[in-house]
C-alpha cells in the first residue's frame, strides 16, 4: 500500500482530523486517482492517517496510507496530482511504496512554544528544567472513560529548552504510541505546577517521527 508524507501548516492547522480525511478523499477524486473502498454495509475510501492531529497543531511529518483502485501511477505523479487538488497549507512532500509497519512507530519529536506578551519571566527556563527533572509529573488526561491522572515523565525520552525575549521553546522526544504523550500536556503541567509561568499563548509543531531505535520512521 502506498504512503504519503505530508505537512499541515498555516491556516490549515484549524482543519479537524475528520475534515482532513474528507479533504484527502475529495483530493484523490479531483486528481483522478480512484481509491479502493472497504467491504461491508458502509464502504469507506481506503485512506488512513497514522497519528490523528489535534486542531491547532502544525506538522511537517504526517503519514497517510491509501490504496488506489486498479491504477498504475508513479509515486511522483501521485504527489504532483494530489498537490494540485489540495488546499493551501496541506502539501504532500513525497509518496512512496513499502512503508514501515505503523505498529513500529514509537516516538515523536515536537516543539511546544510558549509566548509571553510582556517577556519571558525571570528564571523561567531554570524552573521548567527543574519541573521536567522531577521523578514524577502528573497531569490530567481526558479519555473515553473521563478524566484521569497521567504521569508524563516515563514517556519523555529527551528534551531541550530554548528561551528568547518573548518565547520559550520546549523541544521534546516522546512516546506517541502505547502509551501516547500529547506534547501539549507539557503546557498543562507548567500551568498546573508553575502558574506564575502560564503563557499568554501556547502552540505545538510536530517535527519528525521515529521507531523504537530512534531511526526516522517512514
Amino acid at each position: 500500500m502506498p504512503r504519503a508524507l505530508f505537512e499541515k501548516t498555516g491556516n490549515a492547522v484549524w482543519i479537524s482530523h475528520l475534515d482532513l480525511m474528507r479533504l484527502f478523499q475529495r483530493a484523490f477524486k479531483r486528481a483522478g486517482l480512484p481509491l479502493t473502498h472497504t467491504q461491508g454495509f458502509n464502504p469507506r475510501p481506503s485512506v488512513s492517517i497514522a497519528l490523528p492531529l489535534s486542531v491547532g497543531v502544525e506538522s511537517r511529518c504526517e503519514l497517510l496510507d491509501f490504496d488506489l483502485d486498479g491504477m498504475d501511477v508513479s509515486c511522483d505523479e501521485i504527489c504532483r496530482r494530489l498537490n494540485g487538488a489540495l488546499v493551501e497549507g496541506v502539501r504532500v512532500l513525497s509518496v512512496y511504496d513499502n512503508g514501515s509497519k505503523i505498529k513500529n512507530l514509537a516516538l515523536l519529536r515536537s516543539v511546544v512554544t510558549l509566548e509571553y506578551d510582556k517577556g519571558v519571566p525571570e528564571g523561567a527556563r531554570e524552573q521548567i528544567s527543574d519541573l521536567l527533572r522531577r521523578p514524577a509529573l502528573t497531569v490530567e488526561k481526558k479519555g473515553k472513560n473521563g478524566i484521569t491522572e497521567q504521569d508524563i515523565i516515563p514517556m519523555l525520552r529527551g528534551w531541550a529548552i530554548r528561551a528568547e525575549a518573548h518565547t520559550i521553546e520546549l523541544e521534546l522526544l516522546a512516546c506517541c504510541q502505547n502509551p501516547t504523550l500529547n506534547p501539549m500536556q507539557l503546557h498543562a503541567a507548567i500551568c498546573r505546577y508553575l502558574p506564575e509561568l502560564t503563557p499568554d499563548f501556547a502552540k505545538c509543531r510536530r517535527l519528525e517521527l521515529y521507531d523504537t531505535n530512534e531511526n526516522i520512521f517512514r
